[in-house]
Parts: C-alpha cells; structure tokens; sequence
C-alpha cells in the first residue's frame, strides 16, 4: 500500500481557511476596521460597491506600515498582537490569530498602500489569489488604505451563495454599527455606490448611539453604570415603552468587543420583567470591562462568543444593575399607587443637607381694609364710583304692563299633544343569531350536518392575506389621507429596507411623502388600519424582513402580504358583535383557499352530530 496522505498547498490551505473568516463580505469590513483599530487610528473611512461584491476599501490614519511588515502581513499566522500562547489570556487588541490578510488575499484582488511616519514614501503591494503581483513605493500620507476587489472571484460557488446587494449591504451595516458603537472616540464614515450613509464624528458613548440609530434614540435611553470587582458594567437599556418586535437593538461589549451571549440577554429580559408588551424585545447597549484573564475569546473564528469564569455572578450583577437603573428613573412602577410623584426626593438630592426654608411675611397686610374690595382703591380719586346692584325682584318688574295684548301663557295655543302614531314598534325585534363568539376567540355558527368552528383570527389573516395580494398585484387599495403627516424615526438599516418595499407598499395604501435619512412622513395609510397601528405593523414588517428581502417580485409581494395581514387581523379576545361575526364567516368562504392560513394553519374545525353523539356515549 502506498502512502495517501500528504500536505495541501498553501493557496489551496489558505481557501479552505478562508472560509471560516471571510463568509461574506460583512466579514472582509469587520476584519479590516480591526486592524485599523489595532494600528491607533482617529480617522477610518470605508467604500463599498455593489455590498462589496466589486470594491471594498478601508482608508486609516493609524501608524501604517515598513516595507518588511506589509510582506509579511499578508502570511499565515504572522501577527504584531501576540508573541507567546500566555497572550491569549491578556489580549487587548481586537485581532491576535494573524490570519484575516492571508484570508482575504486567497479569495480577492487585494491592493495594499501603506506608509509610517518615518519614511518619506509608502509601500503598495498587489495580490491576485495569494500571489503578490507587483510590489512599488508609492505617494501615501501616513496610515494603510486596503482594496479588496472581486470577492471570491475564484471560488465561484461561494460567490453564488451571497445573498442580493440589499441584504449584503444591511450585513455590512451591522458590522459597521458594532465596531463604530464599541469606539466612540473614533471618526468613521461609510459610503455605499457614492452615497453617504454614515458620518461619525468623534464623541461620547451616548452621542455615538444617537448619530447611528437617529435623534429620537436620547429620549429613549436610561444609563446604567455599577463597578464591582468583578466587572464594570455601564452603558443604556431603552425605556420599555420603547421596545420593539425585533431584536436589532442589542448590543453588548466587553473589553471594546462585540459578542453575542444568549445568557446575558437573558440577564435583561429578567430585568425587564412585567413591563414589556408580548412578543416585545428591550433596546440595550451595554458594555462591560472584565479581566482579560477571567475571559477566552479564541474559541470562534468570529471571536463573538466568549467564555467567562463566573457567568453566574454576571448574570446576576447585570440583572441587578438593569433593576436599578430603571428603579433610579422612575421607569418601573411602585407598589404604592397612590403615590404623589412631586413629592419624591430626586436621586442626585440624596445627600445634600436640609435647608431651613426661608418665609417672608408682609406685616402690613390687612385684608379687612377697605371692605376687602380691590387694594388698588383710592379714595382720593373722583373717578371711583360705588355702584349697587339692583334687588333681585327688580329684574320682573314691569312685565304685566309689558303685555298689552293678554296673550299671556294661558292664551298661548300648543299642538296637539296626543300622538297618533308610533315611530318605533312595541315590539322588540331582534334577528335570529346565527352564529355567536366561545371565549372572544372562536365564532361558532350551525351546519345541517353539525357545528363550525372559526379561529377569528386565522379567517381574518386569511381574507387580509388575499386583499393585500390582490391589491398590490391587481389593483391598487384606496388611501386614506391623513390631516397631518405622521413622522416614524427609524435607523438607518430599516431605511433601507423600507426603500426596497416603497412600491409594494404604496400599492397597498401607503403614501410616503418624504423619507430621511433617520425618519419616515406618512400622509397617507390603507383604510384597513388605523393611524396608531402604523408604527407598529412597518415594526413587525422590518423583522420579518430581517433575514432577507427576497429578489424574486411574487416571493417579496407574499412575504409583504403575509407580514401585514398577520399584523393587521383581529386579535384573540376582540369581542366581535353578531353582524362581524358573520361578516367575517362570509368573507371568509369567498376567499380561494378557506381552510388554510398564508401560514398552512387550519382556519377552522367541523364537529357532525354522529360525532357529538359519540361525547355522549
């Protein structure tokens, strides 16, 4: 038997490796705004074209590079993070595995520039597929700009997988967000096909959240700051009356690093207990400053899971961090209802003094004076006339004298005051009910056969479901104008996405007289829903629009339709009057598909009477 086995060449190893750090391109943005982190920069600005499919450049200030470490950036597990397995246990910059470059030039067109501070000119190399190409100096101000170009053009497969520009581009968002949101002090800006979607100056935690998720963000924001030995925990949870359907609005840090942590979250929800809506979720950005030591964050190619010592103790500082903050700010309710609020003691007043209040006492006043009439009265002045106002049987003197005539009331004439007929019968009236309403959730109605069951809110879904269809493909709906415009602030992500499903919305009723870059002006809603219920059905729209817009025109009109259909039927526990009742059952057997909902959920039940006889046996 011969020998089978033996070592892959290196462009085929760094392929493979490839895919674990560079799944899309969100991947090549979070690795390279990384790096120019690690390298000290103030200012980092990032291109992208087509959602990086055709360019992605990342332009910094940072210390830049010699000739040597440009070479050598682009090797396998070279890195300047660590030099000695004891690293990993104190990491303090973002990479350390030396193998993102290495990634990225196996799968792209990469051209590196790149100059120090000391030399008078820059370095630019090109590679194609982990073959350098050419090698030059070059003009360059101090810092690296990378261009990554043609993705995955040699591994056509990957390349086939990616999603559509829109939900590539939202991916990179993401990314962006987290690392603008873990930085502050940092000056980023992000330019998609030559358009500007993000303009970070430098600032403070609280000021970052606002230019990311829109003006509307501060008001919405409670700060939470406790230091323990263990962790330092600061940053803002949303105001419950604020939570959305969707989960895009979490965010935690530790160390500067955005991680995802399913306990953690858990932590806040815990917190947040009795004053979420259902099926709500708790805004939060929260970061933590923990021991390097007590954490291992090289357990995913990612590096957005970490392990930590104590999660238990964590867990519980956080919950109780959260509990508080909300407490502090009057956020969550008291047990005494009948409490004044204006007679509460402010938090920052809880350790000043008591001050002897100061009274002032106008010891000449006499409220007796002058009859207790006007103060400004003065008897000097001529003008002043006491006037007495007449008896009250004055006001009905003279009213005999006033009617000559002798029509007085007893010569007044009245029509007749006996009715001849009757407006309404005498007779109350009311229809047989056909079909009356189990638990304001089901409507039962009668069969020959035996007795229906209807889920009101599955039959309502179902007939919203096939009107919204037809009304975006067909025809479109009536618009119901609204006297004043509402104004919806949304983030940038969901700005996008709501550009991509403007016409399909429009068709079903929507008009969009403006939209901003961080708010939406509706001036006009279908008649279906009403003006309060806006906000929260497009909420539940960009969540199940979350994962993917689809590009095929019918698959974006069904999932449009299926979105807005479940957000807008009757709820379970509406009580319905007889005459919806039947509207609804009506309506219901003209759709095409009755039995099912958009979701393949049976609308309705049939109970025959062999069936009901056998209960009985």
């Amino acid at each position: 038997m011969g020998d089978f086995i033996q070592l892959l060449p290196d462009h085929v190893a760094n392929q493979i490796a490839a895919g674990e750090v560079v799944q899309r391109p969100a991947s090549v943005i979070k690795e390279l705004l990384e790096n120019s982190i690690d390298a000290g920069a103030s200012h980092i600005q990032v291109v992208i074209k087509d959602a990086g499919k055709t360019l992605i450049q990342v332009v910094d200030d940072g210390r830049g590079m010699g000739l040597t470490d440009a070479r050598m950036s682009f090797e396998r597990h070279a890195t300047s993070k660590i030099k000695t397995a004891e690293d990993l246990f104190s990491l303090k910059t973002k990479g350390f595995r030396g193998e993102a470059l290495a990634s990225i030039a196996a799968i792209a067109h990469v051209e590196l520039k790149t100059k120090t501070e000391e030399e008078e000119v820059g370095t630019c190399i090109r590679i194609e597929g982990s073959t350098i190409s050419s090698q030059e100096p070059c003009v360059n101000p101090k810092g690296t700009s990378i261009c990554v170009k043609n993705l995955f053009y040699n591994i056509p497969a990957r390349r086939n997988f990616l999603k559509s520009d829109a939900v590539e581009s939202r991916h990179i968002i993401d990314e962006f967000q987290r690392v603008a949101l873990a930085h502050p002090h940092i000056n980023f800006s992000l330019h998609h096909n030559g358009s500007e979607l993000f303009q970070l100056p430098d600032t403070n935690y609280r000021q970052r959240i606002t230019n990311i998720f829109g003006g509307k963000t501060n008001e919405k924001l409670v700060p939470v700051n406790e230091d323990t030995e263990i962790v330092k925990i600061s940053g803002f949870v949303g105001k419950p009356e604020f939570a959305k359907r969707s989960r895009g609005e979490q965010f935690f840090f530790v160390n500067d690093r955005f991680i995802k942590s399913p306990y953690l979250n858990h932590a806040v929800v815990a917190a947040f207990e009795g004053l979420l809506k259902d099926k709500a979720y708790p805004s939060y950005f929260l970061y933590l400053e923990v021991d390097p030591k007590s954490i291992d964050i090289n357990i995913h190619p990612t590096k957005t899971e970490i392990k930590f010592d104590d999660e238990h103790s964590l867990y519980a500082m956080l919950r109780s961090a959260i509990k508080h903050s909300l407490g502090q700010f009057n956020v969550a309710p008291v047990l005494d209802f009948d409490r004044d609020a204006n007679l509460d003691t402010p938090y920052s007043y809880n350790n000043k003094n008591a001050e002897t209040p100061k009274v002032e006492v106008d010891r000449n006043f006499n409220p007796f004076k002058n009859d207790g009439r006007a103060s400004n009265y003065n008897p000097g002045d001529s003008s002043y006339r006491k006037e007495f106002s007449p008896s009250w049987e004055s006001l009905y003197s003279g009213i005999e004298n006033e009617n000559p005539s002798g029509s007085g009331p007893d010569q007044m004439e009245f029509e007749s005051e006996e009715v001849t007929g009757s407006l309404f019968s005498t007779q109350e009236e009311k229809p047989e009910a056909s079909t009356f309403q189990l638990q304001k959730k089901y409507i039962v109605s009668t069969l020959k056969s035996g007795i229906l069951v209807i889920d009101q809110n599955r039959a309502h879904s179902r007939i919203l479901y096939e009107e919204l269809l037809k009304n975006i493909t067909i025809s479109a709906a009536v618009s119901q104008q609204l006297l004043f415009p509402l104004k919806l602030p949304f983030s940038t992500q969901e700005i996008e996405m709501l550009k991509e499903i403007k016409d399909s919305l429009e068709q079903t009723g929507f008009i969009f007289s403006e939209i901003e870059r961080d708010t939406v002006e509706i001036s006009g809603i279908p008649t279906l829903i009403a003006e309060s219920e806006v906000g929260m059905l497009l909420e539940q729209l960009f969540s199940d629009f979350e994962n993917d817009v689809p590009d095929n025109g019918f698959s974006q009109t069904d999932l449009l339709a299926k979105s807005m259909a479940k957000s807008m039927a009757v709820k379970s526990g509406t009580a319905l009057n007889n005459s919806e009742q039947q509207h609804v059952a009506n309506r219901l057997f003209a759709c095409k598909e009755p039995s099912l909902t958009p979701f393949n959920k049976s609308i309705f039940i049939t109970l025959t009477v062999d069936e009901l006889e056998k209960k009985f046996t």
